[in-house]
């Protein structure tokens, strides 16, 4: 065997000599064939040659006695333990077949190349080896689709580990599967190796990803209950399209196959098909090796309607009437599986609610084939008791264990309990931290004792925002924050906001620790300093103050909270007033008292002379009067609140059931210069309609008032509009005041200022669309209605109505109407809102069509928000 060389140093061959340079084992006659195989041959040549050999003894004949043992070729490997492996020694004789076990020991540790031995004439076993290179490094080629991590993890040869064949032939075969289950089944993978010194060898995986393998056709054979376009909609594998650029479901996946199977045994049971089975699933490749036709091959059987529901159980303190009312089955409902599985989830959960920890709920189906009825029974025993041995978190690479800990409603060492477990999960998931939470159960160190993994998987809780509004006013808005919602991984809120447009210029910052003094009391603070144009209202308010608050736990579903803010507000016009002042009359009797003011001769829009006085806006007797000069100036407010709310939903983030109720109340006139109260609620009601559709109704409504002699500000009432009331503009319904000279604007609404309400009730009904997209794209889409009313002013803010003087004529045909409007009519609109959960943030559409409204409200047909995550 030859070692080829050149000038002292080791000759790189080319790469197509696959493992016979890396191994030395073709020889200089057969390197000029090896160079023009292709690396599968190689290795066919390879296996054809390799093995070893035993020389020096003819069969038959009398074998020799051993007299020393000799080893030749190793490099890494002492000789003492390669001899170790033989099960002769010297003295022995070298009989042919312990030589040979020794031989394939050899072989079997993977260690060598070659391995020969030869009886010299001296009594010398000679052992001559070659030993296997070790890999340098290991270089993947041409992967584009797949990152080189997820294939590292797969293959098998790593830097520093022992080179063999059977370890490439594992890692080519592992790469392919990796790529098939992306979907490309046409990929080609070409190992090759490159000699270094002291036997060291590079392996390279030359990777050609090919195309995608996609869906031609999806047929199915069988049935006859549905067409073969209502079966694709209910499978997740879907065919191959251009527009489908988005979708993974497109390709050929073997496990997606396996998963689809059980979607259409899903979809006959739920429409009574009991005895429905896919009796076979078919593949078939295209010559081309570009796309699957798959063949389904169904039975589906007699459709069964429901005959007698039954609960029967062993247990003496439930009642099986009672348990019965948690079954939403009937007899004579056509049969469907689904809900025997949701009857068997109610019935486990209402038993664990009475103190069964341990049951076993098990639906008994009888078939009457003849009548086509199944008859259910749902078979309630005490099942074996077993006891949480230890609770694992695992995924979180940045939020603290005992974050994650105290949201989990069973200890180890307790009971194991379906519904807490249940309800530590949507307590996770409810923090916001994690996009996927999953409680699995694996089996203890005893048959009695389970442990809980708990699996999460990490998400962005730090934002940069940014939000975007276009109205048809062509009111334009932006604001910027930064938000850190689990600070450190402590679980902590952090936001420093810097809110900067045309209308706004706000610092404020805000901090709260959840879990105080390790306790289960939330405490946090805010100082914030706010500059905002209320153009809306015709009025700009300066506010400094800072807040504290705390949050405490009053039972499982419900949590209280208590307020206290101090501000301080300037509210200004920065307006300039001018009035007529008519022949002979007193310039001061125009403006009120101890206000400074400038008389000026000028001329009117037809060249007359006149003259006016010009003061500030609310300076003028005419204006004083008006809603917005009512709350000018400079005030002191100190509140004190408290909150309740209660949650109950299935999921916090995407809730396809249950309900949330929020109650609060405040009192502002603890000192300060403002005296009013305040009552706020919120609900909402989820719950799944058909098909993936989802349903959900939401309620919110207000109430303020003053007390002590004072009337609510302008700036402490209720304005809605924009996303709390979609189809109308900020501020954009309710209360409006109107000035004189005022006319419509290109929507024929009339122009005026909103000046809020006392009282706002507001509801939306909504239904989730469900989307031919992967959930992983984050898009939602729903339609909605909103509806309404705001509205309500003190009797003081309508005094302008009392004068006729103050009266306006909008539309320029002599028909005067009050200056103030204020009229808790109902309001409606209709539309579609987008969601996106895009890569740089989220994004929102809402398209809306007002379908009531008064002449007065500002509306807008499109808004938009955007934002981005980190």
């Amino acid at each position: 065997m030859s070692h080829m060389k050149s000038g002292g140093g080791v000759l790189r061959l080319a790469a197509a000599i696959f493992f016979a340079a890396a191994c030395g084992v073709v020889n200089a006659a057969n390197a000029q064939q090896a160079e023009t195989s292709s690396p599968g041959e190689a290795l066919a040549n390879l296996d054809a040659q390799s093995g070893g050999r035993i020389l020096g003894i003819a069969p038959g004949e009398q074998a020799p006695i051993i007299q020393s043992i000799a080893v030749r070729g190793n490099q890494r490997i002492e000789g003492d333990t390669i001899a170790s492996y033989l099960v002769v020694q010297p003295g022995d004789r070298a009989d042919l077949q312990l030589l040979d076990l020794g031989l394939k020991t050899l072989f079997n540790t993977g260690l060598f190349a070659d391995v020969t031995m030869e009886m010299q004439p001296n009594g010398v076993l000679l052992i001559d080896v070659r030993e296997n290179p070790i890999v340098n490094r290991v270089i993947l080629d041409g992967n584009k689709r797949v990152k080189d991590d997820k294939l590292t993890e797969e293959i098998r040869l790593t830097p520093r580990s022992v080179f063999t064949r059977a370890k490439v032939q594992a890692d080519v075969q592992r790469i392919i599967e990796v790529y098939r289950r992306t979907g490309r089944f046409a990929t080609v993978v070409t190992p090759k190796v490159t000699p270094l010194e002291q036997n060291r060898v590079d392996v390279i995986y030359e990777i050609d990803e090919g195309p995608k393998t996609g869906v031609a056709k999806i047929n199915f054979v069988g049935n006859t209950v549905f067409t073969d376009a209502e079966l694709r909609d209910v499978i997740l594998t879907s065919e191959s399209r251009w527009w489908k650029i988005f979708s993974s479901h497109s390709n050929y996946d073997p496990d997606r196959l396996e998963y689809d199977r059980d979607l259409l045994r899903q979809h006959y049971a739920r429409h009574g098909y009991a005895d429905f089975q896919v009796v076979s699933a078919i593949a078939e490749l295209t010559p081309d090796r570009e796309d699957f036709f798959i063949t389904f091959t169904v039975e589906e059987g007699p459709q069964y309607t429901v005959g007698d529901v039954r609960v029967k159980t062993t247990l003496a303190k439930l009642d099986e009437r009672a348990l019965e009312r948690f079954i939403n089955i009937k007899p004579g409902d056509t049969y469907d599986g689904e809900k025997v599985e949701k009857a068997v989830e109610s019935i486990t959960f209402a038993t664990g609610a009475t103190g069964y920890a341990f049951v076993d709920v098990r639906p008994r189906l009888e078939r009457n084939r003849e009548a086509k009825t199944i008859d259910i029974t749902f078979e309630v025993n005490e099942g074996p008791r077993v006891y949480v041995e230890r609770i694992n978190i695992k995924g979180n690479t940045r939020t603290l264990d005992k974050v994650i800990r105290r949201e989990i409603r069973i200890a180890e060492g307790d009971a194991f309990n379906r519904v807490l477990v249940d309800r530590s999960k949507t307590r996770i998931r409810a923090l916001g931290y994690f996009g996927e939470v999953e409680i699995e159960e694996k089996p203890g160190s005893a048959p009695d004792r389970t442990v809980l993994d708990v699996s999460v998987e990490e998400r962005s809780t730090g934002s940069f925002s940014v939000g975007v509004g276009i109205s048809s006013t062509e009111n334009f808005i932006v604001d910027f924050s930064i938000e850190e919602r689990n600070l450190m991984g402590r679980g902590q809120f952090l936001r420093f906001r810097v809110q900067a447009s045309s209308r706004t210029r706000q610092v404020d910052l805000r901090f709260t620790q959840p879990y105080f003094l390790d306790r289960n009391l939330a405490a946090g603070f805010s100082v914030f300093n706010q500059r905002t144009d209320f153009r809306e209202s015709g009025f700009v308010r300066d506010r400094i103050g800072f807040g504290l608050n705390a949050g405490f736990q009053v039972s499982e579903y419900g949590r209280g909270g208590l307020q206290y803010l101090l501000t301080y507000d300037d509210v200004t016009i920065d307006l300039t007033g001018t009035a007529t002042l008519p022949d002979g009359t007193d310039p001061a009797s125009l403006v009120v008292p101890g206000s400074s003011f400038e008389v000026i001769d000028t001329t009117d829009l037809f060249g007359n002379p006149v003259t006016v006085v010009r003061t500030d806006f609310c300076d003028l007797v005419q204006n004083s009067l008006t809603p917005t000069c009512e709350s000018e100036g400079e005030f002191l407010t100190s509140l004190v609140g408290y909150s309740l709310s209660f949650d109950t939903r299935d999921d916090p983030i995407d809730p396809t059931r249950g309900w949330r109720f929020s109650f609060s109340q405040a009192v502002a006139g603890l000192g300060g210069d403002v005296n009013y109260h305040r009552t706020e609620f919120s609900g909402a009601y989820y719950k799944r309609l058909w098909r993936g559709f989802i349903g959900a109704m939401k309620l919110r409504g207000g109430y303020v008032d003053g007390f002590a002699g004072d009337d609510v500000r302008l700036s402490d009432r209720f304005f809605e509009g924009a996303s709390t009331f979609r189809g109308f503009e900020v501020a954009g319904v309710g209360p409006r005041f109107i000035q004189r000279g005022a006319g419509l604007n290109r929507d024929g609404e009339i122009i005026g200022q909103s000046i809020g309400g006392k009282v706002y009730a507001i509801g939306s009904a909504e239904i989730l669309l469900p989307l031919p997209l992967p959930d992983e794209y984050g898009i939602r889409a729903a339609l909605f209605t909103d509806f309404g009313t705001v509205g309500l002013v003190d009797d003081r803010t309508k005094a302008l109505n009392e004068n006729l003087d103050f009266w306006v004529d909008p539309d320029g045909d002599g028909i005067f109407i009050k200056p103030v409007q204020d009229d808790l009519s109902l309001r409606a609109s209709a539309g579609v809102s987008v969601s996106w959960d895009s890569p740089f943030g989220p994004v929102r559409f809402d398209i809306a069509k007002v379908l009531r409204k008064e002449e007065y409200d500002r509306t807008e047909g499109f808004r938009f928000s955007a934002g981005t995550n980190f």
